[in-house]
């Protein structure tokens, strides 16, 4: 049976759900996300199935990835129970002071009903009860999920798993909603005024044209969209001299992973130009077979893409790859060029999201210090060195100005949900650089700060309470208590 709402219903639902999620205690509230976790964990044999058809996945990587959304689930359930996402910070009221001070409270509160858009590389993980879902409800905001239309009976599965779950749990109706796969459902939901907040992993183009709509409304709200990244690693003269070859092939393994269809597929290695280097990269490309992709309408993006990289001044082939019809498979494309004609075609440091990559070879270290320069916005960069080289002083505070992370001597596939992830960076790797959507600190996008003055103890919110009603971290009168 769809669980499938109007756009109009589901908003309502949310919207009318809204004040009783916010008003939730902790504990109740970190209980909901449990109770869906452990729900969604129980079905994992019935999901798999579903996700391997309609997303062309392997089984292994799907069982995990369900792991992988439950695990997120019940981070948001300890961060909600920790309580410090609540920002509590109390300043007692001074009357003597000049000027006086009057008793000042402020907390974090839920935006409200929260419009998450599913992606379709992470059918668990970054889907119908993805991170941006379990984000949204730990932060006190009923989420309303438009599904991806790559896997809608997916969408559908999944959806019943969480509303029946919630409901078992008590959870207020409305909470957990879902709307078509279509264009325009999107669309309409964005501009529907009952939401407050935008949470979206896809295209710059799609992305960017929500994030209009969101910012053109009669009341503007905030748009966290995920737009990609090229992710570039860098690879120092010492570290290619000792351990060239491990690069390389850790470097293909890292961007044919998946179909090389991961946000964070490391699409530049920069290293210098080396012979051995260069024969274990197309070695290990050639080694890798052909991969299907997601959807037909990412293959025939990629393909596009690829092609205009392949037209590219400098741009020579190491292995070459593309699309074979009768198997509907793609296979890695291999491609090098010098640092000079990146520098003078910035559309090379554009997302190709694909199994592709481009090895881009430098004569002189500094030159990596020029490109880094010329980066856009990271969600991640990283850096192979043996530790002593002086141009590493020099290059990682370029990349830190440009990622959201920063790696040393690893591949960025593979993103940890933690409480110190930070899975984010400038235009155009996301919309808000300052927040991300994978870790603890993800429910921080839906909460906004509010100051209560001279409030009575019986009106203010229990968590601002002298007292300390809810046992959480908060701050009063400058000091920390934890």
């Amino acid at each position: 049976m769809t669980r499938v709402l109007t756009v109009d219903a589901a908003c309502a639902a949310a919207h009318a759900a809204a004040p009783a999620v916010a008003a939730s205690d902790l504990p109740t509230r970190a209980a909901w996300l449990e109770a869906m976790a452990d729900a969604l964990d129980a079905a994992r044999d019935d999901l798999v199935p579903i996700a391997v058809e309609e997303s062309r996945l392997g089984v292994d990587r799907l069982t995990g990835e369900v792991g992988r959304m439950t695990g997120q689930l019940r981070l948001m359930a300890q961060v909600v129970r920790e309580g410090s996402f609540l920002g509590l910070v109390l300043d007692q009221a001074l009357p003597d002071a000049t000027p006086p001070r009057p008793d000042l409270r402020r907390m974090n509160v839920p935006l409200g009903p929260v419009a998450v858009f599913s992606a379709s590389n992470f059918p668990f993980a970054f889907a119908t009860i993805g991170g941006d879902t379990a984000a949204s409800l730990a932060a006190g905001c009923p989420a309303v999920v438009k599904p991806n239309p790559g896997h809608p009976r997916l969408a559908d599965a999944v959806m019943a798993i969480g509303q029946d779950a919630l409901a078992a749990a008590g959870a207020p109706a409305g909470m957990l909603t879902m709307v078509s796969h279509d264009l325009q459902a999107g669309i309409d939901l964005v501009v529907d005024d009952r939401i407050e907040a935008v949470a979206f992993t896809g295209s710059q183009r799609g992305g960017l044209a929500l994030a209009r709509l969101a910012a053109e409304r009669p009341r503007p709200i905030p748009f966290f969209g995920e737009l990609g990244s090229v992710n570039p690693v860098f690879v120092t003269a010492d570290a290619a001299r000792e351990r060239g070859a491990a690069i390389a092939e850790g470097w293909v393994a890292s961007f044919t992973l998946g179909a090389g269809q991961f946000c964070t597929k490391p699409g530049l290695l920069v290293a210098p130009r080396d012979e051995s280097l260069r024969a274990a990269a197309q070695s290990a490309a050639q080694g890798v077979g052909g991969q299907g992709m997601l959807t037909e309408a990412i293959r025939e993006t990629y393909l596009r893409g690829l092609s205009e990289r392949l037209e590219s001044t400098g741009v020579e082939v190491l292995a070459g790859g593309g699309w074979d019809a009768a198997t509907d498979t793609v296979t890695p494309t291999l491609v090098s060029v010098s640092i000079d004609a990146v520098l003078a075609d910035p559309a090379l440091l554009e997302e190709c999201f694909g199994p592709t990559s481009i090895l881009v070879e430098y004569t002189d270290e500094k030159q990596m210090l020029d490109l880094a320069e010329a980066l856009p916005g990271l969600l991640s960069a990283g850096v192979h060195g043996q530790g002593g080289e002086s141009i590493i002083a020099e290059l990682l505070p370029r990349l830190v100005a440009h990622a959201g992370r920063v790696l040393w001597n690893g591949w960025p596939t593979g993103v940890a949900v933690t409480w110190s992830m930070h899975h984010g960076g400038p235009f155009p790797a996301t919309t808000a650089a300052a927040t991300t959507s994978v870790g603890a600190a993800a429910v921080n996008r839906f909460l906004r700060p509010v100051t209560w003055q001279g409030m009575p103890q019986e009106i203010l919110p229990v968590p601002l309470r002298d007292g300390n009603p809810w046992g959480v971290p908060r701050r009063v009168d400058g000091v920390l208590e934890i």
